[in-house]
Parts: C-alpha cells; sequence; structure tokens
C-alpha cells in the first residue's frame, strides 16, 4: 500500500510541474511580455496600408457604373502617356530623361543630327551580316566578314573624330559649363549610330543645317 500512494505522490507532483502557471501582474525587470495577440499576417497588415477594400456592387447598375469609371481611368492614363510620349518626342525637358535635358544635349543633338555619319549605317550593317551568316555560302560568309570588318573599322575612326569636333564645339558655345570630353563623345556616338527615324527625341533640323 505504501509503494502505490508514494507512485500516486510522484505522479502527482509531476503533473503539477508540466502545468504551466500564469504570472498576473508587472513582469520581471529584463523580460519582455508578451504582445498577447497573434503577429499580423503580410496580407493582412499590406491590406490595412491600402486602406478598406470596396464591397462587391449590390446591383448590376452599379457593376456597370464601376466598369465604366475604371476604363475611363484607362483611358485616361493612356492618354497622359500619349501625351509624355509626345512632348518627350519634341523635346521638351520636363519630358526627357535626365542624360537627355538641358540646353548643352539638346546643342549636341543638333550638331549631330545637322551632318550625315557613317555611323548611322551600323544597325543596317549588323542587320546585314546577320542575314549574310544564315547564306549556307562560305564565299558570302568571308566577303560578308572582310566588309563589316573595314565598315566598323570606318566607325571607330569616324566616331573619335566625331567626339572630338564636337567637344570643341560645345566648348566654344558653352565656355562656362563644365564640359567632360568622355561624356560629350559617348552621347555623340549613340545618337550618331542610331537611324535618324530611330532617334529620341526626333532630330530638329535637317541634314546640312548649319548649326552656330
Amino acid at each position: 500500500m505504501r509503494f502505490l500512494r508514494r507512485n500516486a505522490d510522484e505522479a502527482a507532483e509531476s503533473t503539477a510541474k508540466e502545468i504551466p502557471v500564469e504570472v498576473s501582474g508587472t513582469p520581471e525587470p529584463g523580460r519582455t511580455p508578451g504582445k498577447g495577440r497573434p503577429t499580423p499576417k503580410r496580407r493582412e497588415a499590406e491590406t490595412k496600408r491600402r486602406g478598406p477594400v470596396a464591397p462587391p456592387p449590390k446591383t448590376q447598375r452599379e457593376a456597370l457604373k464601376r466598369m465604366r469609371q475604371s476604363k475611363t481611368s484607362k483611358e485616361e492614363r493612356r492618354a497622359a502617356a500619349a501625351l509624355r510620349r509626345e512632348r518627350m518626342m519634341a523635346g521638351d525637358d520636363k519630358y526627357l530623361l535626365p542624360r537627355d535635358r538641358g540646353p548643352v544635349k539638346a546643342y549636341i543633338r543638333d550638331v549631330i543630327d545637322s551632318r550625315r555619319n557613317l555611323m548611322g549605317l551600323f544597325m543596317p550593317l549588323a542587320i546585314l551580316v546577320f542575314v549574310a551568316l544564315l547564306v549556307p555560302s562560305l564565299v558570302v560568309q568571308q566577303y560578308a566578314t572582310l566588309a563589316t570588318s573595314f565598315m566598323l573599322l570606318a566607325m571607330i575612326v569616324e566616331g573619335v573624330i566625331l567626339g572630338v569636333t564636337v567637344t570643341r564645339r560645345v566648348r566654344a558655345k558653352f565656355p562656362k559649363e563644365k564640359i567632360g570630353g568622355l561624356s560629350v563623345g559617348w552621347y555623340s556616338f549613340i545618337r550618331a549610330s542610331q537611324l535618324r527615324k530611330l532617334r529620341v527625341p526626333k532630330p530638329r533640323v535637317g541634314p546640312g543645317t548649319k548649326i552656330d
């Protein structure tokens, strides 16, 4: 009987140890109290930041009204994007990319656009090389590679000369501006190597126009 009573006392003591004891009142110093609520999910937090979600339409008329409003907003966004594109192509500084803004860049574009450059054939030349590589003729591929090498060499020489010339003219036109030769040369090369119809913004002057 003593043996059974001893086992029962030990089982009760172990059960009492396993049951957690809730401590109410002020937490111990150095111990962070629990929040008392589960951590909100990321989706719930984003929903709270965005605001309440609109309830579903109750009637068909309300649904049609929401569809018209959504369609109107899309048309307004498209119209705004078309306006931005139009003003950017026209050279409006407010709508241009940072690399194209300012009177210095506008002057560089005018100088490049007033010239006929061999570098303007860069993209057609790349297409021609690609087509030549598809031709199952070793002779055609060799001649195409040789012609491409000469053209690329001529474009590099022209690009260096063009960069030096444009930098000199820009420094003479804007003596108070800090002009970097490398940046002006690279900008001139990129502009001159593009097809005239694909240049952004559009050229304001035609080939042969005198730019002071």
